[in-house]
C-alpha cells in the first residue's frame, strides 16, 4: 500500500512543481521590460549653454573657456572637447572607464554653479546631462490636418502633446517642424527716430506691459482681499495701444504710431515631411525603466482616439518609426525558434529512439528550462532586448544538443534492463561532466562579446 502511495504521490508532486514553475515563469515573462537595446551607461557628460545674440568667438571666450577651466578639475576625466557656435556652447567630458558617473555629474554641476556669476548676464542656465540610450526617441510620428498652419501647431502643442506626455513612462515629447504662431511688431525706423525712441526702449515697454502678478492686499475687520495686476495682452489692439512715451505737449506715443503689429508665424527653421507631405513631427522619449512596448501600445490607442475626436478637422497620424515593432519581431522570432527546436528534437527522438515517451519528455523539458530563465531574468532586473533575445536563441541551440545526447544515453541504459530511475541516474552521471564541459566551452566563446 505504501509503495502504491509513493508511486502516485511522487509524479503528482513533480507535476505540481512543474505547474508552479511554469506559472512563475510566464508571470516573469509578462513583467519583463521589453526594449530595443539593453540599458547601457556611457561615461560622457555634456554641458550645453545658450548665449542669445553672441557670435562664435564671443561664445568661446565668455562661456566655453570658463566652463572648460571649471570642470577640468573633476576626477577621472580622460578628455574634454568643446564646440562654440553662434548662440550656443557645448562642452563634452569623457570619463575614464569605471568612473562614478553620478558623482561626476554632481561635481560638474557644483563646478558650473561656482562660476555662474562670472558668465555674462544674458547667458541662459547651463544644462548638464549624461548620455543615455533612453534619450533616443522610441517613436517618431507625423501629424497632418486640414486647418491653417498656425492653428494646427497650436492644436498639437496645446492638446496632442500634453495628452502624450501624460502616458506613464513617457519622459519627453518633442515637436519637429510646424509653423508656430508669433505676434510680430515691425518697427518703422524713420517714425521711431522721429519720436526719439530706440528699439531697446520699445522692447522694454512691451515686456514690462505684458505682466500678470500680485500687487498687494486690502485688509478689513472681517476679510482680506488680494489685489492682482492683470496686464497680459489679449489682442493685437492691446499691443498697438501700449503707450511708449509722452511728448512735451502730453501727446501719447503708442506702438501703432511707430510700428505695424500683426498676427504672423515664426521663421521656419526645421521642416518635417511624411511621404512628401508637410507635417508636424512628434518624437516620444521614454524614461529609463519604462516598457517600450507598453508605451507604444498606449500611444497608438491615444492617437486613434484623437483622430476620432478631431475627425472633422482631418487630423491624421502616421507612425514613421516605432522601436516596439523591432522588439516584438525579435521576441516573436525567439518564440518561433523555440517551437521549431521543440518540434525538431521531438521528431529526432521519435525517429531514432522510436519512443513517443522520450519525445514528450523533451518537448516539456526544453520550454520549462527557458521558463526558469525568465524567472532569473526578472529577479535580476534584466530586460527583453536584442542582446538578451540573442542569448536566449543561442541557449535554445545548446539546450537542444544537450537534450538529445542525454535522452539517447538514458535510453541506452534502459535497453540494458535498468529501471527508469537507475537508467536516468547512470545515464546522466556518465556523460554529465562531458555535457557541462561542452556547454562551458560554448559559453567561453561568447565571453569576449559580453565584455565589449
Amino acid at each position: 500500500m505504501n509503495i502504491i502511495k509513493m508511486s502516485i504521490t511522487r509524479p503528482t508532486t513533480v507535476v505540481v512543481m512543474f505547474v508552479i514553475l511554469a506559472f512563475f515563469g510566464v508571470y516573469s515573462l509578462t513583467q519583463l521590460n521589453r526594449e530595443l537595446m539593453p540599458r547601457m551607461e556611457f561615461d560622457v557628460i555634456s554641458v550645453s549653454t545658450l548665449y542669445p545674440g553672441a557670435g562664435a568667438s564671443e561664445v568661446e571666450n565668455s562661456v566655453t573657456k570658463k566652463i572648460e577651466d571649471a570642470v577640468s578639475s573633476i576626477e577621472g576625466i580622460e578628455e574634454i572637447t568643446s564646440t562654440s557656435i553662434e548662440n550656443f556652447s557645448l562642452v563634452t567630458i569623457r570619463l575614464k572607464a569605471g568612473s562614478d558617473l553620478d558623482k561626476a555629474l554632481q561635481n560638474a554641476q557644483r563646478k558650473v554653479n561656482a562660476i555662474r556669476s562670472d558668465l555674462p548676464e544674458s547667458v541662459k542656465e547651463p544644462s548638464i546631462n549624461d548620455f543615455s540610450l533612453a534619450d533616443i526617441p522610441i517613436m517618431t510620428i507625423g501629424a497632418v490636418a486640414n486647418m491653417s498652419e498656425t492653428e494646427f501647431y497650436d492644436l498639437i502643442d496645446h492638446e496632442i502633446k500634453p495628452a502624450l506626455e501624460r502616458i506613464p513612462g513617457v519622459a519627453q515629447v518633442t515637436l519637429i517642424g510646424g509653423n508656430e504662431r508669433e505676434i510680430q511688431v515691425n518697427i518703422n525706423e524713420e517714425r521711431m527716430a522721429a519720436y526719439g525712441l530706440s528699439i531697446l526702449d520699445i522692447s522694454n515697454v512691451l515686456i514690462n506691459s505684458n505682466l500678470d502678478f500680485p500687487t498687494g492686499k486690502i485688509k478689513s475687520d472681517n476679510k482680506q482681499t488680494q489685489i492682482r495686476l492683470q496686464g497680459k495682452y489679449s489682442s493685437l489692439a492691446d499691443i498697438e495701444n501700449v503707450i511708449l512715451k509722452y511728448m512735451p505737449d502730453r501727446t501719447a506715443v503708442k506702438v501703432k504710431d511707430v510700428a505695424d503689429v500683426h498676427d504672423g508665424s515664426k521663421e521656419i527653421e526645421t521642416l518635417s515631411r511624411i511621404n512628401g507631405i508637410p507635417s508636424i513631427g512628434i518624437t516620444v522619449q521614454r524614461s529609463t525603466d519604462a516598457n517600450t512596448v507598453e508605451i507604444s501600445e498606449t500611444t497608438r490607442g491615444i492617437l486613434d482616439a484623437l483622430e476620432s475626436e478631431y475627425e472633422a478637422s482631418g487630423l491624421d497620424f502616421m507612425i514613421a518609426a516605432d522601436n516596439a515593432e523591432f522588439t516584438l519581431e525579435a521576441s516573436n522570432s525567439v518564440m518561433i525558434d523555440l517551437v521549431i527546436a521543440i518540434i525538431l528534437v521531438a521528431f529526432t527522438m521519435l525517429l531514432f529512439l522510436c519512443s513517443v515517451r522520450n519525445s514528450i519528455i523533451v518537448s516539456i523539458a526544453i520550454p520549462l528550462s527557458l521558463v526558469s530563465t525568465f524567472i532569473v531574468m526578472y529577479l535580476l532586473g534584466f530586460s527583453l532586448n536584442l542582446m538578451s533575445l540573442l542569448a536566449i536563441t543561442l541557449v535554445v541551440g545548446i539546450l537542444v544538443d544537450d537534450a538529445i545526447v542525454v535522452i539517447e544515453n538514458i535510453h541506452r541504459h534502459m535497453e540494458m534492463g535498468k529501471n527508469r530511475m537507475q537508467a536516468a541516474y547512470d545515464g546522466l552521471r556518465e556523460i554529465g561532466g562531458t555535457i557541462v564541459s561542452i556547454t562551458l566551452v560554448l559559453v567561453v566563446v561568447f565571453i569576449p562579446i559580453s565584455l565589449t
